[in-house]
């Protein structure tokens, strides 16, 4: 099987790619690590560009780069190679930020990738539901972005190696498209909604499709979730809607999506691989493009 996407596929991810990193490295800068709540709150706020001189991206930009490889590799998911990817991305550098579950289930797939399939829905009794497969999707959004069903498809393939659960498949397949249309120039929620499977990620985002562009980020925020209960569906709804917000201007999405706080990083490399499918990292500040962590 190859699904040969298009140049304009191709383009479209790499696009995606550097603006997830970006989103993933600039919302990395917003946990208590680096600064406590309220100086964080009041610089986003404030928007006062992180000074430090290098944004390192985490494990959103590392599993990406191992999906985007493994596509490039063979034109569509083969879940057993990606499954290795994901080992080889996670055992060059464990101190990216994985979440627990991963910590368990990559080191065993380094010698038995195709162990996915016992191992993946074992995790959490019954799989996760978990951001993790939402936070690396959006440049294979964009790649098939001609064949929506297609988009849907493959989404579900890449989740399904490490996010067993319904719900992490879900957020998937809404970030997935929510890219693709993005690179298609019409980025709109409720579309999104009726692609997602059905459940609270689905409902979620038909809460983002119904929350207007003027309620302030934060309490969108409130109302969609920020991410911080790690799960699929408090994270996908908000990270969506402040991509529908600023479809065309990476910059503004990413500030908004910040004030949300939370999961800050995950929710904005959701936000920069959905909006950047169409814009890539243009418009972005220079500073900005040059504290981030090259993607080599």
């Amino acid at each position: 099987m190859t699904t040969n996407p298009s140049a304009a596929g191709r383009a479209a991810a790499r696009r995606s790619l550097e603006a997830l990193a970006l989103g993933d490295a600039f919302g990395e800068r917003w946990f208590p690590l680096f600064r406590e709540p309220r100086r964080a709150a009041n610089e986003i706020r404030d928007r006062r560009t992180p000074a430090e001189p290098r944004w390192h991206w985490t494990d959103d930009t590392a599993l990406a780069l191992a999906l985007n490889r493994s596509l490039d590799e063979h034109g569509h998911v083969d879940q057993d190679h990606l499954a290795l990817c994901y080992a080889l991305a996670f055992d060059a550098d464990r101190a990216r930020g994985y979440g627990h579950g991963m910590h368990l289930l990559l080191p065993r797939l380094l010698d038995d990738p195709a162990a996915w399939r016992t191992l993946a829905p074992e995790l959490f009794d019954g799989g996760s539901l978990g951001n993790g497969a939402a936070m690396r999707v959006a440049p294979l959004g964009a790649r098939f972005h001609a064949d929506l069903d297609l988009v849907a498809a493959q989404a579900v393939l890449s989740a399904e190696v490490t996010h067993a659960h319904p719900d992490g498949i879900a957020g998937a397949v809404a970030v997935a498209v929510a890219a693709a249309l993005s690179a298609r120039g019409g980025l709109d929620l409720g579309a999104v909604a009726d692609r997602t499977p059905e459940g609270p990620v689905r409902d979620g985002v038909r809460r983002a499709a119904a929350t207007p562009f003027t309620t302030r980020p934060w309490q969108a925020a409130d109302l969609l979730g920020n991410g911080q209960r790690i799960r699929a569906d408090d994270t996908v709804p908000f990270a969506l809607w402040t991509a529908a917000r600023h479809p065309d201007d990476l910059e503004a999405a990413l500030w908004a999506t910040a004030e949300g706080l939370g999961d800050v990083d995950t929710t904005c490399a959701i936000t920069g691989g959905v909006v950047g499918a169409a814009t890539g990292t243009a418009g972005a500040p220079e500073g900005w493009l040059r504290r981030c962590e090259p993607l080599g």
